[in-house]
């Protein structure tokens, strides 16, 4: 995976456009966007859970060795993000990109894996 492919978390984003002001001493319009969505989106404000990048990671790598993730690793690293605690949300991300195949043991995996790597059970 080249580096333009690989899949980062929003505290890497935060972290990175942060680094990117201190050097530019200025960001666009459109940096300053995503900064602020990333700042966000990494804290616990979105769903009760900061994003960390190696919990991140470790779950990605971990869910896309379930069977239904396994050639879908933009699926697992955004399962991974989104961090989803019912199987309602995470049929909601199989199904923006048209898999309905999914059987309720994988999504009863994809679930557990989620809360182990969080840290809930």
């Amino acid at each position: 995976m080249t580096e333009e492919e690989r899949f980062v978390d929003f505290a890497t984003v935060r972290t990175l456009l942060l680094d990117a002001e201190k050097r530019r001493k200025n960001l666009t319009y459109e940096q300053k966007a995503a900064l602020q969505h990333a700042e966000w989106a990494a804290s616990d404000a979105r769903n009760g859970y900061k994003t960390d990048p190696k919990v991140f990671q470790e779950m990605k790598d971990a869910l896309s060795e379930v069977e239904c993730l396994s050639s879908h690793h933009d699926l697992a690293a955004k399962l991974a993000e989104l961090m989803p605690f019912y199987p309602n949300d995470v049929k909601a991300v199989f199904a923006s990109k048209r898999i309905t195949n999914v059987s309720d043991e994988d999504v009863t995996t994809i679930l557990e894996l989620v809360r182990q790597h969080v840290g809930v059970e």
